[in-house]
């Protein structure tokens, strides 16, 4: 999973409406240590999202940020094998992420509670 990872896919919001987006995300991997920054952006919507996981067997934790709203919470779930499903909460917001890895291809899908309805990307190194 380490490297730099292009694509695009869509953000739907909470009124129903639904924009193309284009995505990169990096990953930097250390042993049971992660880090990834994955920013999105269309013509009208953008977000950048931090995270910083640890995996202890098949569990994993840690925490993230998305900056362009000032925004943290904590991350817990399971991932191995470049395959993860976390649920990422702060303060009045939950979002499920799940993430796929296959080669040189990865789906990333986000499911959430806020005005930020979800998200569903492709990415290929």
């Amino acid at each position: 999973m380490a490297g730099t990872w292009s694509g695009a896919g869509s953000v739907t919001l909470d009124d129903g409406s639904s924009e193309r987006i284009r995505c990169r995300a990096t990953y930097h991997v250390g042993g049971p240590r992660m880090t990834m920054i994955l920013t999105c952006a269309s013509d009208a919507y953008k977000f950048n999202l931090a995270a910083d996981v640890q995996a202890e067997g098949s569990a994993v934790s840690g925490n993230w940020s998305e900056s362009s709203r000032n925004v943290s919470g904590s991350l817990q779930g399971r991932g191995g094998g470049g395959n993860f499903q976390v649920v990422a909460s702060a303060p009045g917001f939950n979002a499920d992420i799940s993430m796929r890895t296959t080669g040189n291809k990865q789906a990333v899908t986000i499911r959430a509670d806020s005005q930020f309805r979800g998200a569903s990307i492709t990415l290929s190194k």
